[in-house]
């Protein structure tokens, strides 16, 4: 848990190290099974039946001792208590607690908890992610990915995308430019990956004994070859990995344009492109932007891409 996550026991507020790392809560659903001719089966959900809640911490300090000995009172009390973290709520009656005596200041614990009720609201409806979440968990993730494989220009082209992706204030309502100003940088961080898994690949295939000394090599030059092999097996699940969220990224981007059209046009604007795709004719540095266009008039015969959401932000690109 965080330090900051607030666990409540009845009165009693745990603090510091008294709160633990998790907490693990959920149950079990009594089922009745029934095993009817021909192999069909019927099964009875007949109800709940929720586990224990138990958790360890320490209690340190001056008051430890009258804190572990509040505990015990309220488990030899038997009554019902609300426990609380989070957005949980439960009503349990404390069925143990253990309490390591080292120093008066100094108390480990161990506490479970029997659920009487779940007083928690119930979770009936889950909010898919939205895009903007989906691309900032997978850049937080490739940027994990990152730091452990350590190669500097991978690094490098991690840190231009994550810069590109932050400059994006939502990808909900990003325009087809917007999209390639982070798909530019996000295929360059896959080009370099492709390059260190090809690279691995070549270190484990070309070392002569996996785990051995080939014969009438020298051991030094032997075993510096089994050490950059070993090094390899262990960076290219990383990569992999990094590949695939690389990947997923980029399959998720390329669905934010999918709304996205062109026109053609014989001469004409910007301008009445604009009225007839957005109703608002202000709105056709959208399509300045997406075409790398700085004049609104059109001469001649050309195509149009016509973002399929305007970007409101104003202004032009100078091709």
């Amino acid at each position: 848990m965080k330090p900051d996550t607030i666990l409540t026991l009845g009165d009693f507020a745990f603090s510091r190290f008294e709160i633990p790392e998790k907490i693990t809560f959920g149950g079990t659903q009594h089922l009745a099974k029934h095993e009817m001719v021909g192999g069909v089966r019927v099964i009875d959900a007949m109800g709940r039946s929720d586990m224990p809640l138990s958790w360890s911490g320490l209690f340190q300090g001056e008051s430890a001792l009258s804190r572990a000995r509040y505990l015990d009172t309220l488990r030899v009390n038997g009554a019902a208590l609300q426990l609380a973290w989070s957005e949980l709520r439960y009503l349990v009656v404390i069925s143990d607690f253990q309490a390591d005596f080292h120093r008066f200041y100094q108390i480990p614990y161990r506490i479970t908890c029997e659920v009487v009720q779940d007083l928690t609201i119930p979770m009936n409806v889950i909010a898919n992610p939205g895009i903007d979440e989906l691309i900032d968990s997978d850049m937080t993730t490739a940027n994990g990915l990152g730091t452990d494989i350590g190669d500097s220009t991978l690094s490098s082209t991690l840190a231009t995308l994550d810069s590109a992706i932050k400059g994006v204030s939502s990808f909900a309502k990003a325009t087809t430019a917007t999209i390639s100003s982070v798909m530019t940088p996000l295929a360059a961080v896959q080009s370099r990956v492709k390059v260190l898994i090809a690279s691995t690949g070549n270190v484990i295939a070309n070392v002569g004994t996996l785990g051995g000394i080939a014969p009438n090599t020298p051991i030094a030059q032997q075993a510096s070859k089994l050490s950059s092999q070993v090094a390899a097996m262990t960076q290219s699940p990383k990569l992999y990995n990094l590949q695939g969220v690389l990947g997923r990224m980029s399959t998720n981007l390329g669905t934010i344009g999918g709304g996205t059209k062109t026109v053609t046009t014989a001469g004409g604007s910007l301008y009445k492109i604009s009225q007839q795709q957005y109703g608002d004719a202000t709105q056709w540095p959208t399509l300045a932007k997406a075409n790398k266009l700085s004049d609104p008039q059109i001469s001649g015969i050309a195509t149009i891409t016509v973002p399929s959401v305007p970007d409101n932000s104003g202004g032009v690109l100078i091709p």
